[in-house]
């Protein structure tokens, strides 16, 4: 007996070594996720990412937007039924590597023909003394079968492994898109902000104007200008009158924009009564960017597909080497409802083992294990591109933040400047020092840099905005 086993474990040995030989070798990719230790010479280990998006935006009408939206939005929810896809995926591959059992309930009947091996056969077999074989035959079975694939080098394991790599994947998924969607409902409602900032800055040059236009039309009747200035003045007063509407209508847009991300049909969104551009810039930390890797949910998420596309090769890998199937089956069978639970006479079983391995026209495994490696070569690419994205996305809003807090600093002179320009050149056109275009220019420019003034500034509040994104703060 222990010379059979000998022999059966050698020839297992044998086998096992054979498929392992036929197995394709594929070159492996590793990452390369190695970041600069800092993003500049200041840089410290504070980060703001850590910050609850509750503490780092302190309105409160903004802080109401993005508690609804978290509730309502259509494509936050979307995604929560995904997740629930992934782990019932899991739940199905868990399944997988477990035995399968059935219950099997069966009836039938059979008449065969009286003159052929079969029926002459149930003519000469009595069952019972004096009795004969009954005609037509039933066949009555009651009985449970259990079948389980042997997960010896853990294709089924592995596979599980992987979707529970991809539902992880999923939820960091859902955290990327919790950030996205608080940094653009922010985005929306500083742009908002800076619109009526705009609005009402449309709205004071036109009663300057109007003004102005008044004294035009008073010199005109003293001779002093003729109608072409009065001309001049009424196309520019109406000019600036016209702009309110589109300003109003890019207002209606930027509402409806947050109502959709907020789950709701079209209604007013609700202000701060505090000016924007009186709005403080707080200071974002950067911390260090190895910090990255652990705050930013696409990265995270991109890890995660890494992994599942590892275990993936490695389950496609495992299709070559022998399978191992055990299948067994106990029950009762009889023609006859009285007979059915007689032991041991209705008694039926089984147990089968197999092994079955590929031979010849393996290229369908071959292409799926290659197929397997392709993708995970891509994953790797997709997580060196993330991780280098996300450090740019920091860097670029560092010096966006810089460059727009020196180009504020400037602009509110140039506004203060021009400003103080209106009153200078009215007060000359009244004496006849300066003409009328002057006058027009003037004001136009004054205009035009108040409204870049509150560009500036909106442009300032997305970057801060967009520096707490790229740093991974939202979702947590």
């Amino acid at each position: 007996m222990t010379n059979h086993i000998y022999k059966i474990s050698i020839l297992g040995i044998l086998f096992v070594g054979l498929f392992s030989s036929c197995v394709p070798e594929l070159t492996t990719q590793e990452t390369s996720d190695r970041l600069p230790e800092t993003y500049n010479d200041a840089s410290g280990q504070i980060n703001s990412a850590t910050i609850n998006w509750r503490d780092y935006f302190n309105d409160p009408v903004l802080i109401s937007l993005i508690d609804t939206a978290l509730l309502n939005n259509q494509e936050l929810n979307i995604f929560l039924q995904q997740i629930q896809i992934e782990q019932n995926e899991v739940r199905a591959r868990k399944g997988e590597y477990l035995p399968f059992v059935d219950m099997n309930v069966g009836t039938g009947v059979d008449k065969v023909g009286r003159y052929t091996r079969n029926g002459a056969l149930e003519a000469t077999t009595d069952i019972e003394p004096g009795k004969e074989f009954p005609e037509p035959l039933s066949d009555l079975m009651l009985g449970a079968s259990v079948q389980w694939e042997v997960d010896v080098w853990k294709r089924l394991r592995n596979a599980k492994k992987s979707a529970t790599m991809r539902y992880l994947a999923t939820q960091e998924g859902k955290n990327f898109l919790v950030t996205n969607l608080i940094a653009e409902i922010a985005d929306a409602y500083f742009e908002l902000l800076a619109l009526d900032n705009q609005l009402a800055i449309v709205q004071q040059n036109i009663d300057i104007q109007q003004n102005a236009l008044q004294i035009v039309r008073l010199q005109k009747q003293s001779a002093r200008v003729t109608e072409l200035a009065v001309k001049r003045f009424e196309a520019e007063v109406l000019r600036t009158q016209s702009l309110q509407y589109m300003i109003r209508q890019s207002i209606i847009e930027t509402e409806n924009r947050i109502n959709f991300l907020v789950g709701r049909y079209p209604q007013a969104i609700p202000r701060t009564n505090q000016d924007l551009l009186s709005m403080p810039v707080d200071t974002v930390y950067t911390g260090l960017p190895a910090q990255l890797l652990e705050n930013r949910p696409d990265i995270r998420q991109a890890e995660l597909e890494l992994a599942a596309a590892s275990l993936d090769v490695k389950s496609a890998r495992a299709n070559f080497f022998p399978r191992l199937d055990l299948r067994a089956g106990l029950g009762f069978q009889a023609f006859k409802a009285d007979y059915l639970l007689t032991t041991p006479e209705s008694l039926i079983y089984n147990l089968i083992g197999d092994i079955s391995a590929p031979l010849i026209n393996r290229n369908a495994i071959k292409a799926t294990y290659n197929s397997a490696d392709a993708r995970q070569i891509q994953t790797v690419i997709d997580y060196e591109q993330t991780v280098l994205n996300a450090y740019i996305e920091v860097v670029n809003q560092l010096s966006n933040i810089s460059n727009l807090q020196n180009s504020f600093d400037l602009q509110s002179r140039q506004v203060d400047a021009l400003t103080e320009s209106i009153a200078i050149s009215n007060n000359l056109f009244r004496s006849a020092r300066a003409d009328y275009m002057e006058v027009l220019l003037t004001q136009r420019d004054a205009l035009e840099s108040r409204f870049d003034l509150v560009e500036t500034k909106r442009a300032q509040m997305i970057a801060w905005v967009n520096m707490y994104r790229a740093l991974g703060g939202g979702w947590n």
